[in-house]
């Protein structure tokens, strides 16, 4: 999804590794061509002119998640502290380099560096994950809270152990465990939560992002009276941290505070037989609350609907804080619980082969076999494998449903947050994805629902009518709340200014953001216009009095018909916009601050020059 075409050796390497039952994620750094690090010196490497002598410097291949992005070799470090962090951005502003502080790379929008960047870019990377991934608790209160201070190359899944071993955790987090804190504050990172009817507030823990747990960020800085970068620290009431909480990485966060509270062991339940029609219906349509999104919402307070392409179950998730394990549910004592996801079963490998390399046509039997396996994994029902076409039935042999059904049924679950809260590993079959916040009133949940579900519905039989197959992945939608810097518990907490769930000032009674994303292999002829499509109506349409629309900044957004983050009018106008809204301090605020912070520029990126000039 960026501006270029994709590269041919590129796409098949990946149509390859699917047929070839390869499709795992490349978990770490790519290193082919490139000198790894303790290697440099032995190698011969001559490093930038004026680099700081005791940092190891050497050359890596940047790649995100799917493969969108993807640079020559660049000079990256692994600084052990955040003064040495400083020191490598006073080196940069010296000599005109840019520093890009990098985490696991499960991104998708080139808020590090640009698809394409070449070796001899003046551009260094900085792995936070080697040395920067420290934590530590302290006292835990008597209500139960806590506040854990983390470096910023930490992963979350380390955290959320860390946390569990000592009976503490968060309310929600993202699916997968492989992101680094930093790169997770960096973005507003979420997972999906509200308060369930009649469910009480509980110490230390929130509905929003984990950017509104933070009670203290350290960063590096620009210091005026040092002229030099420093390392500096903010509590969360001071102005400047209100930039800092979500940053985009336009600021070097080396570490933070976050506030955590008590552990809930939490009941997980799947749904794969209630039909789009009625989860997603319109309100007031007849359809019981009890088969809604909104009524799952009302009973659980946290709900997840995947919904494959071209077919009309979704697979609805939801998660109960459920103190002791229902006689139902099986017990689980760690995270990753779905291995028909986590690892890309051998026919949807097959299929997806078949797909990628250019069989676009098969998207809606691609969807059905997903949909079909995730039936199987969860609930052990084959009957609709029965009435499938030849060519699924075909794939679904014997044997595979014998593979699918040997761990077990995983259709209802019960354990520590932390085992329920994380189940995508890397080895999970790597898409693109858009992505936008949708704020909006609690009792108009389905409705935006609808909205949203209905036009997708109607755009991709439009598409499907001119011989365009535009999705092959899933819909996945998701809820929280917004953000309340009372979570963090401090006095006169700032709010993330620039977080998409940050609440509007002039409109209180809009206290719940729905999560819409479309996934998708990124080569997919028709996949941008169709995104733009989307998009489009998201702000044309639907922003207004009852909703706002703001972009997942780590996901694709200001689509072309060719492109993604390039549709100028939605960069420059629509995005500040939406954060304008409500007056208060917000976009111009934040901008400005993280411009007095770094204002040599030395921590951005072309897209983040457009953005936030």
């Amino acid at each position: 999804m960026t501006g270029k075409a994709q590269n041919p050796e590129r796409a098949w390497s990946r149509r390859q590794a699917l047929s070839g039952l390869a499709a795992t994620a490349i978990g770490g750094w790519t290193v082919v061509g490139a000198v790894r690090p303790g290697q440099a010196r032995a190698a011969g490497v001559v490093a930038p002119a004026g680099f700081p002598p005791h940092l190891d410097v050497y050359r890596r291949v940047f790649e995100n998640w799917a493969g969108e992005i993807r640079t020559e070799p660049l000079w990256t470090c692994s600084p052990r502290t955040g003064q040495e962090v400083a020191e490598v951005c006073d080196w940069a502003r010296e000599l005109g380099w840019k520093v890009r502080p990098v985490g696991r790379r499960h991104g998708w929008s080139p808020l590090v560096v640009a698809d394409g960047t070449r070796d001899d870019a003046r551009v260094v990377l900085v792995d936070t994950t080697r040395h920067l991934t420290g934590m530590s608790l302290g006292p835990v209160a008597a209500d139960g809270s806590a506040a854990v201070r983390v470096q910023a190359g930490a992963l979350m899944e380390d955290l959320l152990e860390f946390l569990g071993e000592r009976r503490l955790g968060v309310t929600a987090c993202p699916a997968p465990g492989d992101l680094s804190v930093g790169g997770a504050l960096a973005i507003g990172a979420h997972g999906t939560a509200v308060p369930a009817a009649g469910e009480p507030a509980a110490a230390g823990k929130g509905f929003g992002t984990l950017s509104n747990l933070v009670t203290e960020l350290t960063a590096v800085v620009w210091d005026d009276a040092a002229g030099a970068y420093a390392v500096r620290s903010y509590d969360r009431a001071d102005p400047d941290c209100a930039a800092l909480l979500t940053h985009l990485g336009r600021a070097f966060v080396v570490e933070a505070v976050l506030r955590v509270g008590r552990d809930d062991n939490l009941r997980c339940r799947s749904y794969l037989d209630i039909p789009s029609r009625d989860l997603f219906a319109a309100p007031g349509s007849g359809v019981p609350a009890s088969r809604t999104l909104s009524g799952f919402l009302d009973a659980t307070g946290r709900v997840e609907a995947i919904w494959f392409a071209f077919t009309d179950r979704p697979w609805l998730k939801t998660w109960s804080v459920t103190p002791n394990r229902p006689l139902a549910s099986r017990s689980v004592t760690e995270p990753y619980n779905y291995p028909f996801s986590d690892n890309i079963p051998e026919p949807v490998a097959r299929l997806a082969g078949q797909v990628f390399a250019g069989s676009w046509a098969g998207a809606p039997l691609l969807g059905q076999l997903q949909y079909l396996i995730a039936k199987i994994g969860l609930t052990g029902d084959i009957t609709d494998v029965l009435t499938s076409p030849t060519l699924i039935r075909d794939l679904l042999t014997a044997d595979v449903i014998t593979h699918l059904l040997a761990g077990g049924l995983r259709s209802d679950l019960w354990g520590p947050s932390r085992d329920l809260l994380l189940y995508i590993r890397p080895t999970t079959l790597r898409e693109t994805a858009n992505g936008y916040a949708l704020l909006t009133r609690r009792e108009d949940v389905q409705w935006v629902v609808h909205q949203v579900t209905g036009h997708y519905s109607g755009l991709l039989e439009e598409y499907a009518a001119r011989g365009l197959y535009p999705v092959n992945g899933q819909v996945e939608i998701r809820v929280t709340g917004t953000d309340d810097p009372a979570v963090s518990m401090v006095p006169g907490a700032q709010p993330p200014l620039l977080s998409a769930v940050r609440a509007r000032a002039d409109r209180p009674d809009f206290d719940t953001a729905v999560w819409f994303d479309v996934l998708s292999d990124p080569a997919t002829p028709g996949l941008h216009s169709f995104c733009r499509d989307m998009e489009r109506f998201l702000f044309d349409t639907l922003d207004g009095d009852r909703a706002t629309v703001r972009v997942e900044w780590s996901k694709g957004w200001a689509y072309t018909d060719t492109a993604a983050w390039a549709a100028s009018d939605i960069l420059t106008e629509a995005v500040p916009a939406s954060h304008r809204a409500g007056g208060g301090p917000g976009w111009d605020s934040a901008r400005d601050t993280l411009n007095r912070l770094d204002p040599h520029r030395v921590l951005t990126t072309p897209l983040l020059d457009t953005l936030l000039p």
